[in-house]
C-alpha cells in the first residue's frame, strides 16, 4: 500500500468500493497490527485497554467486509 492509514480511517476504508474485499482487511489488519507495534513495555494499562478496544472496532469493521473471518477474529479475542 502506498498510503498509510491510522485507526481514524478505517470507516473510510471499509467503504472503499474501488478496492477488493481482501484489500480492504489487509489495510485493516495492518492497521491493527500497528497499533500493537507501538505497544512496549511502558505502555499503560490505559493504552493497552484502549488499543484493544480499537482492536476490537477494526474486528467488528472487518466483520462488515468479510463476515466470517470477521466472527473469527471478534472470538479469538474473546478467548
Amino acid at each position: 500500500m502506498s498510503m498509510q492509514y491510522d485507526y481514524k480511517d478505517i470507516e473510510k476504508i471499509s467503504k472503499y468500493k474501488s478496492w477488493s474485499r481482501r484489500k480492504i482487511v489487509d489495510a485493516l489488519l495492518s492497521i491493527d497490527s500497528d497499533m500493537y507495534t507501538q505497544l512496549g513495555l511502558e505502555s499503560t494499562p490505559k493504552e493497552i485497554k484502549q488499543t484493544k478496544i480499537k482492536s476490537k472496532n477494526i474486528y467488528k469493521t472487518i466483520s462488515k467486509v468479510n463476515p466470517r473471518l470477521g466472527k473469527l477474529f471478534l472470538q479469538s479475542m474473546d478467548n
